[in-house]
């Protein structure tokens, strides 16, 4: 399951494009009582795009988007809570990513599998950007 809303065209060479592909976890997802009370798998995709200048230029890992760190985060934020909707639970994920200063643009697809008869899965995606930061203006 690739992500390629966002185009994979790297019209600006500084900016990196992060994909997490196929987190598979496992949480309390849904509404009916044998969802509420067991946990289901969920897969989840991302596409993180940010500024990698300095990353690219320095060769340090301070300079670059830690995409574990937001990995560990994502798995915590599935597996330790419950959720209703899916389209909740990929908010909460959409935001968490977001709230990483450098990321500029983010993408979160998460599947829920064998949630319908004769599908393989249910997916809900959502998306989120802010304006990348003048570099050059004086604060």
């Amino acid at each position: 399951m690739s992500l390629h809303v966002l185009g994979d065209q790297h019209l600006d060479h500084d900016l990196a494009t992060i994909r997490i592909k196929n987190l598979r976890l496992r949480t309390f997802i849904g509404i009916k009582e044998e969802e509420i009370l067991n946990r289901q798998d969920v897969v989840i995709n991302a596409v993180i795009r940010y500024r990698a200048d300095k990353a690219v230029a320095f060769n340090h890992i301070e300079q670059a988007l830690n995409y574990r760190t937001i990995t560990k985060q994502v798995i915590a934020l599935v597996e330790e809570n419950r959720f209703q909707l899916l389209e909740r639970m990929t908010r909460e994920v959409l935001d968490l990513i977001m709230s990483h200063e450098q990321v500029l643009t983010t993408q979160v697809e998460i599947d829920k599998p064998h949630a319908l008869r004769f599908a393989d899965s249910v997916s809900i995606t959502l998306s989120a950007s802010r304006a990348p930061r003048d570099q050059d203006s004086v604060s």
